[in-house]
Order: C-alpha cells, then structure tokens, then sequence
C-alpha cells in the first residue's frame, strides 16, 4: 500500500486537530497541584498493521490476556502459582497494588480484566515486545475512534480506496463485554468528573453505547443494591459500572476515607456479588513492572505453552545475580519504578551524573523490589506529518483486549508517539502525540 498516494490526508492535519479541539478531544495532567487541559495532538500518517501481521499479534495478546486473568483469580484465591514458588510471595505481598480486601472474590462470570491494555513497540530486528501490562483502568481507545470518525470526514476518498478494518466496532465490543457480566440492571459509565485526566473518554465511551454517565452523586447503595439517579430524580437499579475510578477512590468505607469521588459501600455489594465492577478491583497488581517479570512463566505455568509476544529483556534486582548484572551495565539500562506509570519513574542510566548514579545505586540496595531494569529497545519509529517533510519519531501501540464471552483484540488501537526527537518516552502526560492504526482487511 502506498501511503503517498493519499497525502491528502495528511495535509489536513491541522484541519483534523481544530476539530479534535472543537469537540474538546483534550487531554488533562496535574502539574505543581495544579490542573491543566492540553490538546492530545493527532498526526495523520497511520500506523499500518497487515493482515498477517495482526492475526499474530490477536493471537499473542489473546494469550497473554487470558493467562493475566487466569493470575487475578488464582492469586486472589488458591494462590496455587505462590505454592509452586514460580513468583515468590513477597513480589505479591509488597505491591501496592495488591488488594487484601479482595481476598477470595470471583467477579461475576470470573473475569478480573474486562478490558486490557497491552503496551507493545517493534523492535529494529521485527519482534514485537510488550513493554507494559495495563489492567486496572486503561485508557485510549476513544482517541483513534473518533479521529477517525474526522479523518473520514475530511479524506473520505482514503478510506474508499484502502479496505481497512472498521473501528466503530469498539463501543459494541464495549458493551457487549458490560453486558456478560452485568447482574441484573443498568449498565454505567462511572467518572470522578470533568477534571480527570481522561473525562472525554468517559463521555464519549458513554454516548457511543448508549449508556448513562455518572458521578458518585448519581450513584447510592441502598438494601445492598446499587441505583442510579438520573437528573429527573428516576432511580434504576445498576447492574455494572464500567469505572474509571482507581481502586483506592472507589469506596471510601472500604479503601481511602478521604475519598469524595468514590461510593460508599459499592465494594461491599460487589464482593456479595450484587453489581460487576468493570474492570474487577484488585487487578493494579498484574500492572505493577516487577510481576510483568514472571508473566512469561505465567503462560508456561496456566497454559502450558511458550509465550507468543516477548518481553523486553528485564532484570530484577531483587535477585543477586540480576543486581550484579544491572550495577555492571547501569549506563546500558533504563530504570522503572514498578509502581509508576504514564512514563513517571522511568530513567536511562546513561542520563545520570556521577553523583545521581550514586545516590540511585544506593537506594536500588535498599529497595530491590522497588526497580526493574531493562534493555533499551532500539524500536522503530514512524513518520510523522510537517511543513518540512516527514521526520521519524518513536512510537509505541496500545493494542485493547476486551475479555467477556470470549477473548477478543479490537482491530485497531492507539498509535502513541513522541515529539521530541531524541526521546523515548512517548505517554501523552509526558507531551506524546497520536495517530490511527489501520489494519488491514487483505
């Protein structure tokens, strides 16, 4: 397929993103306490997936997914993978994001993560690595829907001559993956409101299902059941809340009771097994960079198989003869916090001074678990659209993978990209851009 032939397309960049920001396609970040809107820029070369290419990439994320949920249930109950010491107990026990009070709950329909986000970029030798696990409240999908709903719009010529696949086909996946595990009742999108980070989505995840969209103020426990109130003051009974919530603010009788976003008592109906919590509580633990370490062995272990998508090589410190390895290749290696995300708590060992490799080397002692290091990836970038030609930047894929009835990969995602062209890093609270990503129908 040749893309020049459609530069068009590109050419209306600029006309795509005054839409974007027209229609309040913003992106929103806390810095220095302070609240900030910022547009999510959208470059309109695609990332291109072929056919043959993506039925290996569904097939690899289809695997990992499914062993992930396989994890949150066993973990959270049996802890069989704990018994047979293939993690060792404290990698659970120390993560934030493990969830005593989850303590043998089965979600309804046994699923933990309804919706996953996997982080993959391809590297220069042609394989696919998974950098990132997202299965707490991964968020995107809405972007290169409704950028494609304006790229139509404006070059409705590209998409008669190139037969991609549609990705309108996400809210029905959506809903349809809600709808599985709803206990009887309303199906709701529940957002701590219009200054989160990622408010569009949640309205226009909303609108494209059909479904309300609510705050905790529309939202009560009554009689061990959960009712929304809609602005006529009706009541309906709930029967799944897609939340965009994190765990610690989703219940204030139950996590942090500081908490104003959360509803009281929600957690307490959901373990009684009154209301699906999408995606399940709990599951920040399967996010957390250190347990990313063992998934291949998780695959080996709940499935039996060898893993189709690798991993990045990573080394724990936890382990005496990776901490030897690291401290020997420290200029090498980029450093994670496995507890941060968005691209927070990352930094190449090249990028220090004496003094900070230092002071980081002594703190890596003190908390092995802390870190993961890494390889740094030499991926590929891709190009984006300028006045002065088209220059490569780095770019990642968040590929969602929808988990109800059955396991399916939306055949699109979300093409993230930097702007800086020296940088590796290309999450949006770190001022990345994004683009579509095509797959191809032949």
């Amino acid at each position: 397929m040749n893309l020049e032939e459609h530069v068009d397309l590109y050419e209306r960049t600029d006309v795509v993103n005054s839409l974007l920001a027209r229609y309040g396609v913003k992106f929103g970040i806390y810095k220095n306490n302070t609240f900030h809107e910022q547009l999510f820029p959208f470059d309109a070369i695609p990332r291109v997936i072929t056919k043959e290419e993506f039925a290996f990439l569904e097939k690899g994320l289809k695997q990992r997914v499914d062993t992930l949920n396989l994890f949150l249930k066993d973990i959270y109950n049996e802890k069989k993978i704990l018994k047979d010491k293939i993690i060792p107990e404290e990698f659970i026990y120390a993560s934030s994001g493990y969830l005593p009070q989850c303590e043998g709950i089965i979600p309804p329909e046994g699923v933990y993560s309804h919706i996953s986000g996997i982080d993959l970029v391809l590297g220069r030798d042609g394989v696919w690595y998974i950098l990132e696990d997202n299965l707490r409240v991964p968020s995107g999908a809405s972007y290169p829907m409704i950028a494609r709903e304006l790229c139509r719009r404006s070059s409705p010529k590209t998409f008669h001559d190139i037969s991609i696949a549609d990705n309108r086909t996400y809210a029905d996946l959506l809903k349809k993956t809600l709808e599985h595990v709803n206990t009887g009742g309303l199906t709701v999108v529940m957002t701590p409101g219009r200054y989160n980070a990622a408010y569009f989505e949640h309205s226009y995840l909303a609108e494209r299902m059909h479904v309300p969209l609510g705050t905790c103020n529309d939202l009560t426990v009554e009689d061990d059941h959960l009712y929304f109130k809609d602005y006529s003051g009706k009541r309906e009974l709930v029967g799944a809340v897609y939340r965009r919530i994190s765990d610690e603010y989703m219940d204030p009788m139950n996590f942090n009771p500081e908490s104003v976003i959360g509803v009281p008592h929600i957690f307490d109906i959901y373990r009684k097994g009154n209301v699906a919590l999408i995606n399940a509580p709990g599951n920040r633990i399967a996010d957390d960079k250190g347990i990313y370490y063992f998934v291949p062995r998780m695959i080996r272990y709940y499935l039996g198989e060898e893993p189709i998508l690798s991993n990045a090589p990573t080394y724990l410190p936890y382990y005496e003869e990776d901490m030897k390895y690291v401290l020997e290749h420290l200029d090498s290696l980029v450093l994670k916090d496995v507890a941060e995300a968005g691209g927070y708590g990352v930094v190449f060992g090249n990028s220090m001074s004496v003094g900070q490799k230092e002071d980081f080397i002594a703190l890596l002692k003190k908390e092995p678990r802390r870190f993961i290091a890494q390889e740094v990836i030499d991926f590929c970038g891709l190009p984006i659209f300028t006045k002065e030609g088209q220059p490569e930047r780095k770019a990642d894929l968040r590929a969602f993978v929808l988990s109800g009835e059955k396991t399916v990969v939306w055949k699109s995602g979300l093409t993230r990209f930097s702007r800086n062209p020296d940088s590796f890093i290309v999450n949006s609270s770190q001022g990345g851009g994004f683009k579509d990503t095509w797959v191809l129908n032949q």
